[in-house]
């Protein structure tokens, strides 16, 4: 009994621990309006739920003037997320540490170097102990110019989250270069470029999804865009869709919102897409495996194979098959499992001069049904997962504590 106790009283703490790792930087800044822009530009930029996801990181907060600074070049919006993810570190580093850099300085990665869209260097930034007690930071793309000052720290909960003011916003050429806002992109253009020219030429040939993928383009998409090879052998089938059909497919293929990998991989669930439309569902699932990530409808499953842009608020992604919507393809039937032999019984001798009574026929009707396509149960389960993923914990940790008491 001494040992059950124990076991229950251990699990509430590792989940009190796992709870207390959480970190939520729009929360953490709300408390210092002083930041009140970096806040909001974090939320808008979409670099707050990147931050929420990551367990060890560093965010060098900028208060309302120097934001105002940067603001007053009029960057669009993909810019000031170049430039804000340079100010996200990829370590912890409270004001102690700042204070005892093994040899004096440091070169610490930056969300801006793990998206791929800084090249070389350009996406760490230099840290660096300076003498009279101050900390220098500076892009390492700035000629070595330690161009910002440490001021103080905000919050810090080592070693998991660490908020530090720095005294101006990190001078970067690259992160500050103008990137076209999401109506410039030229999306076929990318994807042709990248493997996707099957997919891109059929997308330019339909109007209609042509302007319903750039129209999603200013307020959020993603596209999920099948390499030329798997496109290729699915042609004859999207050949043979009506013209209105081939639209839908085509629009199935993208969701109206930016997703980033990691939020794909933490947002696990439904997704409804372009071709989402009253009674049309359209939907796909989307499974995070390990390091993969899943797409799935009850026709077949695709997986992402690589990334094309991912530039809030557009990202595109390519996939090792054509997705396709239950609403237009079939599923291939599944072969009914062998029934499981029965065990044998001894047979009695058989009686001369009798033949034996012919086997019966087997019923027609006794063949399993094919289930429907869309099963209630089936949507209903999908639609109540969000809730039970969201709310297990906390049952968990209500159950445990029950238990522990009234083991007490």
């Amino acid at each position: 009994m001494p040992q059950l106790k124990t076991a229950f009283l251990l699990f509430s703490l590792l989940l009190l621990v796992s709870a207390a790792q959480a970190h939520n930087i729009t929360r953490i800044l709300a408390g210092h309006p002083s930041f009140s822009t970096f806040n909001h530009y974090l939320s808008v930029t979409h670099l707050a739920d990147e931050i929420n996801r990551k367990t060890t990181i560093t965010v060098c907060a900028i208060d309302n003037a120097g934001m105002s600074e940067l603001l007053s070049k009029h960057p669009s919006i993909t810019t000031v997320k170049n430039v804000l993810s340079l100010h996200i570190l990829l370590d912890y580093f409270g004001a102690k540490k700042l204070h005892q850099i093994t040899n004096g300085t440091a070169l610490a990665a930056t969300m801006f170097q793990a998206t791929g869209s800084a090249p070389g260097s350009s996406g760490f930034v230099n840290i660096t102990d300076l003498k009279g007690g101050k900390v220098g930071f500076g892009a390492k793309d700035n000629g070595g110019k330690l161009d910002a000052l440490f001021v103080k720290s905000v919050e810090e909960k080592p070693y998991n989250i660490s908020v530090i003011q720095i005294s101006k916003v990190l001078s970067s050429d690259v992160a500050e270069a103008p990137a076209p806002g999401p109506a410039e992109l030229n999306l076929t253009g990318i994807m042709s470029a990248h493997g996707c020219k099957q997919f891109a030429d059929a997308l330019l040939a339909n109007a209609d999804a042509s302007k319903t993928y750039q129209d999603a383009a200013i307020g959020g998409l993603t596209v999920f865009c099948p390499l030329d090879d798997p496109f290729k052998a699915f042609l004859p089938k999207f050949k043979n869709l009506s013209a209105a059909d081939k639209t839908s497919f085509l629009e199935f293929l993208g969701v109206p919102v930016y997703q980033s990998l990691s939020m794909l991989k933490s947002n696990n669930g439904l997704l409804n897409t372009l071709a989402t439309d009253g009674g049309k569902k359209f939907d796909l699932t989307v499974q995070d495996e390990g390091e993969e990530v899943t797409l799935k409808t009850k026709v077949n499953s695709v997986k992402i194979t690589g990334t094309l842009i991912d530039e809030q608020p557009v990202a595109m992604y390519t996939t090792d098959k054509v997705l396709m919507p239950k609403e237009l393809f079939k599923a291939a039937p599944t072969p009914a499992p062998a029934p499981a032999p029965e065990k044998a019984a001894d047979a009695p001798k058989p009686h001369k001069h009798k033949k034996a009574a012919p086997s019966p026929k087997s019923d027609s009707s006794d063949a399993p049904a094919d289930s429907p396509d869309d099963d209630p149960a089936d949507q209903t389960a999908d639609d109540n997962a969000g809730v039970k993923v969201g709310t297990a914990r906390f049952l968990a940790v209500g159950l445990s504590f029950c238990l522990g008491f009234l083991l007490l």
